[in-house]
């Protein structure tokens, strides 16, 4: 690849590996993290009660832990840029095809399955991707790439939002599906799986520097780090079970929030508009807790960066159950945005330390079967819960608790390769 040499000469590619991820984590998550946005226009569209349209979203999630498996495996022997292609080109089909269907049980293949092919890798791709081309700004390049979850649901629910409201859901899905096969396919042509593939050094290091005779300082730590386990040895460890537990509780507190919020400031008597912008902040402050919580994770450590956040959305959920003005819950979204942002590279960064980067993406896909289910039964059990109580104020306590929970589960983990066990 001699253009990719040419632009290494120059610049370290990672930042441009960085930047393309960026992008696409940008269109590819808010796609899917809009959906409480479209929640109140499917359900009067077929007639649904809070639970089923749920199942949509959870059905999706579900399905997108199985396909990060697959995508993880692929990514540990080819790498990201065919994968990615693929992924784009499902994700536009997907909503395409979702904005014409005219019955309930088709957003079952259009959404949930076709979208989950096109997205549900998205993070497993990216952050393993990070993780091999980036070594003492780890945190910080993890916080940056993952960022886009938070700017896709910052840029998306309010054009989604103006595209109903004007045009109605269906033109908002087409015209999101072009936005999707435009954006993302394109950019897939800048990525290469790691450095070693167009002869760079993690984290930009040049010969003959002073990074690099700190690298052949502690070669034996890098070499063990860039070896890793295989999925069976991983699976064995303390860490992959306390690890795949706190994505587990995490996904489901995040999802519950994310897909309910809007319709809980909805039934009370808060306009659509202003409820919507509670997503807005949730996504600014996610990207805020990304990247502040990310950069304090490489000098503060992973495990303490992760507490920090888990224990903050604890009291954001809480505060949740009694907040009725409006301010109160633009800050508890701000709040939960902010923890729930600042929590996932720190708790990333872990998964690497632990398990190495040989065969990070198998590993990472494998654990996302944990996310997934998290993922799609916090938006399920808090529709339930809403059609039996008429009320979000029990599923927001469990939610707290799972978060004091996940707060535990970090603390009993180990940090490093040797200490995973």
């Amino acid at each position: 690849m001699p253009s990719l040499r040419r632009t290494r000469d120059r610049l370290f590619y990672g930042w441009v590996i960085l930047a393309a991820l960026l992008i696409i984590n940008t269109v590819t998550q808010g796609l899917s993290n809009s959906f409480g946005v479209f929640f109140k226009s499917l359900e009067g569209e077929f007639g649904l009660t809070r639970m089923a349209t749920s199942g949509i979203f959870s059905t999706h999630m579900a399905l997108g832990c199985v396909v990060s498996i697959i995508g993880g495996w692929a990514l540990d022997r080819y790498g990201p840029r065919t994968i990615i292609f693929l992924m784009g080109l499902f994700a536009g089909l997907s909503l395409l095809l979702t904005s014409q269907v005219n019955s309930s049980w088709q957003l079952f293949v259009t959404y949930s399955l076709l979208l989950s092919i096109g997205t549900g890798s998205i993070y497993v791709i990216t952050m393993a991707t990070i993780l091999r081309w980036f070594d003492k700004k780890q945190g910080l390049a993890l916080g940056i790439a993952g960022s886009g979850a938070g700017l896709g649901t910052l840029a998306i629910a309010p054009l989604a939002t103006h595209l109903i409201s004007n045009s109605g859901w269906r033109t908002a899905y087409l015209l999101m599906g072009l936005a999707a096969l435009l954006i993302v396919i394109p950019l897939s042509r800048l990525l290469s799986k790691g450095p070693s593939e167009i002869e760079a050094r993690p984290g930009g290091v040049k010969p003959g520097s002073s990074g690099e005779r700190e690298l052949e300082k502690t070669g034996r730590e890098d070499s063990a780090r860039l070896a890793g386990f295989s999925l069976p040895q991983a699976s064995k460890t303390r860490n992959f079970w306390l690890l795949g537990s706190v994505w587990l509780l995490y996904s489901f507190c995040f999802l519950l929030i994310l897909t309910h919020i809007v319709r809980h400031a909805i039934d009370m008597g808060i306009p659509a508009m202003e409820a919507a912008a509670i997503l807005s902040l949730m996504g600014g402050s996610n990207i805020a807790g990304r990247l502040l919580m990310g950069r304090a994770s490489d000098s503060l450590g992973r495990k303490a960066t992760a507490i920090t956040c888990a224990l903050l959305a604890a009291g954001a959920m809480t505060s949740l159950i009694w907040s009725q003005e409006l301010c109160m819950l633009y800050l508890v979204g701000i709040v939960c945005g902010f923890s729930f942002g600042g929590l996932d590279p720190s708790v990333t960064a872990l998964i690497g330390d632990s398990f190495g980067l040989r065969n990070i993406g198998v590993i990472m896909g494998t654990l996302n079967i944990a996310w997934g289910i998290g993922a799609a039964t916090g938006p399920a059990i808090g529709g339930l819960i809403f059609d039996v109580t008429g009320s979000y104020a029990a599923a927001f306590s469990i939610g707290a608790t799972a978060m004091l929970a996940v707060a535990l589960l970090i603390a009993l983990s180990k940090r490093g390769i040797k200490e995973g066990f």
